[in-house]
């Protein structure tokens, strides 16, 4: 189940556990939500891959320890202040990689 939190500028949070694909950001999500940041945190220094998916469309994120060891195991934090094109933002998560989305995403009782 999601963890959500309000915030006073009207931005929540989701957390996004390890190994997860395509988590949908909120409880629906939808066309033109947005994210303003993602905060990373590897639990491992050859922790997996993130990346960020508008509706069916891939970006790659962070590429973290997959192929190198990082050299430090720190949270680490993207800025993105993005729309989504084309459908809800997603997440998939890499073994031993976690991520908070931060942004204002679609939930049921906004639909």
């Amino acid at each position: 189940m999601p963890a959500f939190n309000q915030m006073a500028i009207g931005l929540r949070y989701e957390t996004v556990a390890a190994s997860q694909t395509a988590q949908v950001l909120g409880t629906s999500g939808a066309q033109g939500d947005y994210i303003e940041r993602l905060i990373i945190s590897p639990a491992l220094a050859a922790g997996g891959v993130v990346t960020l998916l508008d509706g069916s469309t891939s970006i790659p994120i962070y590429v973290g320890g997959a192929t190198t060891a990082l050299t430090e195991v720190k949270p680490i934090t993207v800025e993105l202040g993005l729309y989504s094109q084309t459908g809800p933002w997603k997440i998939t998560t890499g073994a031993s990689i976690t991520v908070i989305a931060v942004g204002n995403f679609t939930t049921v009782d906004q639909v």
